[in-house]
């Protein structure tokens, strides 16, 4: 009896040793991949392609915003265009206008290279004997820099793949469905490299925004009581003038009138005699 224990025993062990054997196989890079689906595939590639960070350089965008009052507004504009050509910037955008209590003032958004910044700044501010505001604003876009292009290499990777895919179809159906996806991965490509292209951009240029302005004080000239005189003699001999050239204007009618008297008085003449 014992001896049949220990047989069964071994047999047992047998074949639970052949179907662990029988259930293990290989699995094919092409399979594996199809294991997937976009998201986790997404992820995968991103960790593939993710940069070094601490290698990535520092982005900052810098904008400062000045207003001040000016003793000169040409003279002023004149500066801040000599102070432009001298850092290397341009003018985005320039206007002026009066202001509603009889002011002028003037608008300029420059964009000036970062290497030239505080240059720029400082060179705009002589002369300036009060800044009404000066600010001075940074923002640290590295985080997102370096996100963007990881995600950007993680999309490149992955279109790679589906055209590979794609050069693998076997039927109509497949060569539509990968060609969908090609089609929302490269948008996404298109978005994040506009997006990256705009934070460049604001990286390598500053925005400056410059209001300048002139209050001016309108001056009222009280009148003496002898040219209120002369004013007035002027202006009967207008009221005058105009009269007769009234009358001038009604030069046909008179003379019909006066020819109308007089047949009518040598009418009533005859009738009396």
């Amino acid at each position: 009896m014992r001896q049949l224990l220990l047989l069964l025993s071994f047999l047992l062990i047998l074949s639970c040793e052949n179907a662990s054997n029988g259930t293990s196989s290989t699995s094919e890079p092409g399979i594996a991949y199809e294991a997937y689906d976009d998201m986790e595939l997404d992820e995968i590639v991103l960790e593939e392609t993710a940069p070094d960070t601490q290698a990535t350089t520092q982005k900052i965008i810098k904008t400062g915003n000045l207003r001040f009052e000016a003793q000169d507004m040409a003279v002023t504009h004149a500066h801040i265009l000599t102070v432009i050509k001298k850092t290397e910037g341009y003018i985005q955008n320039d206007n002026s206008g009066k202001e509603s209590y009889g002011g002028v003032f003037q608008n300029l958004t420059v964009r000036v290279p970062t290497r030239n910044f505080q240059m720029a700044l400082d060179e705009i501010s002589k002369g300036v004997a009060h800044f009404d505001e000066k600010t001075i604003s940074q923002k640290d876009v590295t985080e997102e820099f370096v996100d963007l292009n990881a995600r950007l290499k993680a999309k490149r990777a992955l279109e790679d793949r589906y055209i590979n895919l794609l050069s693998k179809a076997k039927n109509v159906k497949e060569i539509l469905e990968i060609e969908r996806e090609l089609a929302e991965i490269r948008e996404e490509i298109e978005a994040k490299q506009g997006r990256l292209k705009y934070l460049q951009s604001q990286v390598s240029l500053s925005t400056l925004h410059i209001h300048f302005y002139k209050n001016e004080v309108a001056t009222k000239v009280t009148n003496s009581y002898g040219s209120k005189m002369i004013n007035a003699l002027k202006s009967g001999w207008n009221g005058v003038s105009v009269f007769f050239l009234g009358l001038l204007h009604l030069w046909p009618f008179l003379i019909l009138l006066s020819v109308s008297t007089f047949f009518v008085r040598r009418w009533i003449k005859k009738k009396d005699k």
